[in-house]
C-alpha cells in the first residue's frame, strides 16, 4: 500500500476540508464541553461517498454536506446513535435517497430514536465500493452500538466517540461498559492504522501510542479508585468523585461521576467491590 500523506487541517466549521486523497471532514458548530470543536462528519470517496457520522440536526451542517457531495452521497454510516451523532441521517436520506447504515441500541433516554437504519454491521464485515473499503469494528463501551471504520485504503480508523482527540470518553452506564471500553480499545491494536479520525477534534497520527496511552489513562484511573476504597473502605457516588477525580477541575465532576460509575461496575464484574443501596465496598477477598 503506498504511504498515505495526511493533511494537518484546521477545525473549520461547515466546510468541507481536505484530510486525504479519499477523505473530507466537515465540523458541525456544536461545539461544547461534551463535543470538544463540534461534531466531525466524514466524507469518503469521490465519485460515489459515503458520509460517516453525520452529526446534529442542524440545517447549516445539513447543506454543507449536501454541498460538499454535488449529488454524490450514496451512503450513510453512524458510529453510534448518540444526538450529536446521527439524527442529520434521516434528512440527509430524504433529501439523497442515501442508503442509512449502522447498529441500534435500546434507548437509555441518550440515544437518537429517529435513527432508522436499512441494516447494520457485524464485527469485520468489509463495506466495499469501486472506490473504496470500509472495514466495520465493533467497539462496544462508550456505548453498547459503538462501530469505528477503518478506511483499509488509506489506514484511516474513523473513531466516532470510542477515541477523542484531546480529551477523554464519558463512560455512561447503563449502555456504557469501562470492561468493554478496554477491550474495544485493546482490539484497536490488531488493525494496521496509519492514523486516527475522531468524531471531535483533529486527526492523531501515532495512534499505536494514542491508544496504549488511553488504555494507561483508564487502569491508572482504576487504581484511583482502588486506593479511595481501601482507604475509605466504602462510599457513594457523591463522596468518591472528588477523591477519585482529585486532579480534575470541580466543574466537570458531574460528568466525570458516570466513567467513576463505570470503573466500579467493572471492579464488582471483577470481583472487587460491592454495592448495596448506592454504597460501593472494597472487598478485602479482592486482593
Amino acid at each position: 500500500m503506498t504511504a498515505i500523506r495526511f493533511q494537518a487541517a484546521d477545525i473549520v466549521h461547515d466546510q468541507p476540508v481536505e484530510l486525504s486523497p479519499l477523505v473530507r471532514r466537515v465540523t458541525a458548530s456544536n461545539s461544547g464541553v461534551m463535543t470538544g470543536p463540534g461534531t466531525n462528519t466524514y466524507l469518503v470517496g469521490r465519485e460515489q461517498v459515503a458520509a460517516i457520522d453525520p452529526g446534529p440536526l442542524d440545517e447549516a451542517h445539513v447543506e454543507a454536506i449536501l454541498d460538499a457531495c454535488a449529488g454524490r452521497l450514496r451512503w450513510i454510516l453512524v458510529t453510534h446513535t448518540h444526538p450529536d451523532h446521527s439524527p442529520a441521517a434521516q434528512r440527509l436520506a430524504e433529501v439523497t435517497g442515501a442508503q442509512v447504515l449502522g447498529n441500534v441500541i435500546g434507548d437509555d433516554g441518550r440515544q437518537d430514536t429517529s435513527f432508522r437504519p436499512e441494516r447494520g454491521f457485524l464485527h469485520d464485515e468489509v463495506f466495499t465500493t469501486d472506490e473504496f473499503r470500509l472495514r466495520a469494528l465493533a467497539t462496544p463501551g462508550h456505548v453498547g452500538n459503538h462501530v469505528c471504520y477503518l478506511l483499509e485504503d488509506e489506514a484511516l480508523l474513523f473513531t466516532g466517540d470510542h477515541i477523542m482527540q484531546g480529551s477523554t470518553v464519558v463512560i455512561t452506564p447503563p449502555n456504557g461498559d469501562m470492561k468493554d471500553y478496554l477491550d474495544s480499545l485493546r482490539l484497536l491494536l490488531n488493525y494496521p492504522v496509519n492514523a486516527l479520525a475522531p468524531a471531535h477534534g483533529q486527526l492523531m497520527l501515532d495512534p499505536v501510542a494514542e491508544i496504549q496511552g488511553l488504555i494507561a489513562h483508564r487502569l491508572a484511573r482504576e487504581t484511583k479508585v482502588v486506593d479511595a476504597l481501601r482507604r475509605h473502605r466504602h462510599g457513594d457516588l457523591d463522596a468518591l468523585t472528588p477523591l477519585v477525580y482529585d486532579d480534575v477541575d470541580p466543574g466537570l465532576h458531574p460528568i466525570a461521576r458516570y466513567s467513576l460509575w463505570a470503573h466500579l461496575i467493572k471492579l464488582q464484574k471483577d470481583g472487587r467491590v460491592r454495592e448495596q443501596g448506592g454504597d460501593w465496598a472494597w472487598l478485602d477477598s479482592g486482593g
